[in-house]
C-alpha cells in the first residue's frame, strides 16, 4: 500500500465516501446520505451488504418490501429534505433492480435526488449465466441496468476499482445541481464490488457541501420589469423550483407588491398558503377552474420555479394566444 492510500473493497470505498459528505443547511451540518433501503441478493449482499452492515449508526439502511416502494420512500425523503439530502436504494441483480425502475423514472422527472446501488452480472463473465442474470445473449456489454440510462441524470458501471474515484463525486455532484438534479445510479458487478485498491486517503476525507444558489442575470430582470409594466393581466406560475430555492418569502413579498395573483403546480403547492388572498389554486389538467380561468385572460406569464410541464400548461392550451411568458 502506498503512503497516502487506504485498501479497501469497492463497495467498502462507497460506504466510507457517503460517511464522508455533509451539507450545512441554515447553519447546522447534517450527513448528506441520510442512509438507505435494500432488499439483498444476487450482486449485492455478499460485498455491499457486508460494508453497510459495519456503518448501520451512521448509514443506518432501512429493509425494503419492493423495491418500488424503496425508490418512492427515497424521492420523497429528498422532496422532504427540498433536495438538499438524499437516501441511497440497493437491490439484487436482475428482477430486483428491474422493480426499482418506474421510481426511478419518478425521480427523473420530478428532478428528485436518489442514488441506485443495484448489483450488476460478473464483469468477468464467469459463471455465465448465474441466478437471475438478465443480459442480452447477443450483445453481453448490454443488460438490464442500462435500461436505467433513460432515467438517471448519472449512469455509470464500476469496471475498475479505481473509477470509483471519478464517479462518486460525479454522482454527487449531479444529484446537489440545482439546475439537472435527479437520480444517479451505479451499476456494481458482482465481483468488481470485492477487489481491492489503493484508494487515496482524501477521497474520504470530510467534505462539507454548500449548494450555490444562481443569481439571476440584471438585463434579464430588466426585460421581465418592461413586459410586467405594460402588462394589464399579469400572472405568476410558481413551482416546486420555488421551495427548493428557498425564495418562498420573497415569492409572497413579490406577489403582494405588485398585487399579483399566484397559481401553482403540482410541486408548488403551499408556495403561498391556501388561504392566502393571492392564492388562486393549482393550474393545469388536475387544476381548479379558478386557476385555469385566470390563465386564460392572462397576458403575462411570469414562470417562478417551474419547467412549465404538460400537466401544467395542458399542452398548451390554458394560456392565451397572444400571452408572453417570462421564466
Amino acid at each position: 500500500m502506498a503512503e497516502g492510500t487506504v485498501t479497501l473493497t469497492v463497495a467498502q470505498a462507497i460506504v466510507r465516501f457517503l460517511e464522508s459528505q455533509f451539507i450545512e443547511i441554515d447553519g447546522t451540518e447534517y450527513r448528506l446520505c441520510g442512509g438507505g433501503f435494500g432488499i439483498f441478493g444476487h450482486g449485492n449482499v455478499t460485498c455491499l451488504g457486508e460494508a453497510l452492515a459495519d456503518v448501520k449508526d451512521t448509514l443506518p439502511l432501512y429493509r425494503g418490501q419492493n423495491e418500488q416502494g424503496m425508490g418512492f420512500a427515497a424521492a420523497g425523503y429528498a422532496k422532504a429534505w427540498l433536495r438538499r439530502r438524499f437516501m441511497f436504494c440497493t437491490a439484487s441483480a436482475g428482477p430486483g433492480t428491474a422493480n426499482l425502475l418506474t421510481s426511478a423514472a419518478l425521480a427523473h422527472a420530478n428532478r428528485l435526488p436518489v442514488l441506485m446501488l443495484c448489483g450488476d452480472a460478473y464483469l468477468t463473465r464467469l459463471p455465465d449465466p448465474v441466478l437471475q442474470q438478465v443480459e442480452h445473449f447477443g450483445n453481453p456489454a448490454f443488460g438490464l441496468n442500462d435500461a436505467f440510462k433513460a432515467v438517471s441524470r448519472y449512469w455509470d458501471r464500476i469496471t475498475h476499482p479505481a473509477q470509483v474515484i471519478q464517479s462518486l463525486p460525479a454522482a454527487v455532484g449531479t444529484m446537489l445541481d440545482p439546475a439537472d438534479c435527479g437520480p444517479a445510479f451505479i451499476a456494481l458487478p458482482q465481483d468488481t464490488q470485492g477487489w481491492t485498491y489503493d484508494y487515496p486517503v482524501q477521497l474520504f476525507e470530510r467534505r462539507v457541501h454548500h449548494i450555490r444558489s444562481q443569481p439571476a442575470d440584471s438585463s434579464e430582470i430588466a426585460s421581465a420589469a418592461a413586459l410586467l409594466k405594460s402588462s394589464k393581466r399579469p400572472m405568476i406560475i410558481a413551482g416546486g423550483g420555488v421551495q427548493y430555492g428557498d425564495a418562498v418569502a420573497e415569492l409572497t413579498e413579490f406577489a403582494e407588491c405588485a398585487r399579483i395573483p399566484v397559481v401553482e403546480t403540482i410541486a408548488g403547492r403551499a408556495n403561498l398558503l391556501n388561504d392566502h388572498p393571492l392564492n388562486i389554486g393549482p393550474i393545469g389538467v388536475t387544476g381548479s377552474d379558478s386557476a385555469n380561468s385566470i390563465a386564460e385572460r392572462a397576458d403575462l406569464v411570469l414562470a417562478v420555479g417551474t419547467r412549465l410541464q404538460d400537466f401544467t400548461t395542458g399542452s398548451w392550451t390554458a394560456f392565451a394566444k397572444d400571452a408572453k411568458f417570462v421564466g
